[in-house]
């Protein structure tokens, strides 16, 4: 029988200082995982490595900004060196990036939109390939967005980044299929996160009432373990997927 175990696997996740990345970090770390916790936040990111490691389980942290194409090879080098390779890439890293069409500043916002929540993904795929097709089960989770899949006015940055995401997916699943690297999608709905806490308590329960099916927002580490599941060596026939984790959202018409 096929293992749903990843101990003992090594797994990158970036953006793991806060919200989902560090849901993640933590569901593999308690499942025996050795965790590179990447982030530009360096204090923040040290401080959660730290936590995993106070707790008896293996991790350690970099500083990483995902903008910068020099440093995201330095680190996926670094962290296969400690480690000793490659299993599992959780591209988690991103950004709110919202603007008005004929905004005076929206060229800026979407390139940085682009350069982080999609261009990065494929270049930490990248430097992450040598190493991942030497794994004995090999697995990419690009997280996107319900956003790719129905976009909220004067989000198209940020929209059309995260509905990249799903193609480079899809496409790539295709592409490293025949070596048995499986390359999935998660599109976050909802969720507690940094990005959410501006919202009120007031405003995120009528939205959850008027969009989900289960009438609240999602929890970080609700997201985190469907990665999990889909990292598994047991989960070696799926691939190409794009999953949403939004508590029905996409699937409510009114």
């Amino acid at each position: 029988m096929t293992s749903r175990s990843v101990a003992g696997s090594v797994v990158l996740v970036t953006g793991a200082a806060s919200g989902m990345g560090r849901a993640t970090a933590e569901v593999f770390a308690a499942e025996g995982a050795h965790v590179a916790c990447t982030d530009i936040a360096a204090e923040s990111v040290r401080e959660v490595a730290d936590d995993l490691v106070h707790r008896g389980y293996s991790a350690e942290a970099w500083t990483l900004d995902v903008a910068d194409a020099a440093a995201i090879a330095l680190t996926v080098e670094a962290v296969a060196k400690r480690f000793g390779g490659l299993d599992i890439l959780v591209n988690n890293a991103g950004i709110s990036a919202f603007s008005p069409i004929d905004s005076e500043g929206y060229d800026a916002i979407w390139t940085r939109s682009l350069a982080i929540l999609l261009t990065a993904q494929q270049r930490l795929i990248r430097a992450a390939l040598p190493h991942l097709r030497k794994s004995h089960a090999p697995r990419i989770v690009n997280i996107a967005s319900t956003e790719a899949l129905g976009a909220t006015s004067r989000d198209s940055p940020y929209a059309a980044a995260k509905a990249g995401v799903t193609g480079l997916t899809r496409a790539l699943a295709v592409e490293l299929g025949p070596e048995g690297i499986t390359v999935n999608c998660i599109c976050p709905g909802p969720i507690l996160t940094g990005m959410t806490e501006a919202i009120s308590e007031e405003d995120k329960q009528a939205y959850a009432r008027r969009r989900t099916a289960l009438r609240r927002y999602g929890r970080p580490e609700e997201v985190a373990h469907m990665t999990l599941s889909l990292c598994l060596p047991a989960a070696s026939f799926i691939t190409g997927t794009t999953i949403p984790v939004d508590g029905g959202l996409m699937a409510r018409n009114a």
